[in-house]
């Protein structure tokens, strides 16, 4: 049982990876000996990151909009063109809008669920084949999708498209679970609370430590604390694991 939590070898594909939870999946990974894809529209900030996760392993970037089809399908040809197998899609990317009630517009509510819902839902559809190749009955394949503890709890915010969003991605994953399973394809989720990244940096600008006290274990999340979760998510240790979404909050959700 000494490699329950290896991921040594295997391949990944992770959609946001250039900055915050992403970026720290993505070292997880690449430190821990996957060969790993990222890919976000900013091409300037995606070369830098993955310039300096290649010091730990092979990290590549890869441009992309996944905001119409059109990119959806440009960039998983992409991948196929690069590579017969992925073992680990993880469904990052993702937008948010915030105003109150009376004046959201509906720009802002299709531009974040688009890129939260069906966006990675057509990834996945794309790239099902080399998903399909790379798991088998010991060892299924993994999809990864990005939740959000607003997917359990109110946010108290104005940001009503990316809670019904992170909540749709919760129950996406199921159902995606339920009919991948047969085809040796584990769907799982992880809905992280309070993370440093662009999202949050509005709240943690003036005083990192300023949630400190509203978190049960005291502290914001750290690129352990999600990289940790992906990489079990993609090990053998949780191939019997499918259709969940971890929670990733240090208490926040249960205490509420």
């Amino acid at each position: 049982m000494k490699d329950l939590f290896s991921v040594t070898g295997k391949v990944a594909v992770i959609t946001g990876g250039s900055r915050g939870i992403g970026a720290m999946i993505a070292r997880g990974f690449v430190e821990n000996g996957v060969r790993t894809y990222i890919t976000a529209r900013k091409v300037e900030e995606l070369q830098e990151t993955a310039k300096a996760l290649s010091e730990f392993g092979e990290c590549i970037a890869i441009e992309s909009d996944l905001s119409t089809l059109e990119g959806i399908q440009a960039f998983a040809d992409n991948i196929k063109d690069r590579e017969n197998s992925v073992h680990i899609l993880v469904n990052n990317a993702g937008a948010t809008w915030g105003e109150e009630i009376e004046k959201f517009p509906e720009a802002g509510w299709d531009k974040v669920m688009d890129l939260n819902v069906k966006s990675p839902f057509f990834l996945i559809q794309k790239l099902l084949p080399v998903l399909r190749e790379a798991g088998d009955k010991e060892d299924p394949a993994r999809i990864i999708n990005i939740a959000s503890v607003v997917s359990y709890t109110n946010s108290k915010m104005t940001n009503y498209s990316y809670t019904a969003s992170k909540a749709a991605m919760v129950r996406m994953t199921e159902h995606l679970s339920a009919d991948l399973v047969t085809q040796h394809i584990n769907v799982n989720g992880i809905a992280p609370g309070f993370f440093p990244s662009a999202m949050t940096n509005f709240i943690l600008k003036d005083d990192p430590h300023q949630l400190d006290s509203s978190i049960p274990r005291g502290r914001v999340g750290n690129a352990s604390d999600v990289a940790g979760t992906a990489i079990y998510l993609s090990a053998k240790a949780s191939s019997w694991v499918t259709g969940h979404t971890i929670v990733l909050d240090g208490g926040l959700v249960a205490s509420a």
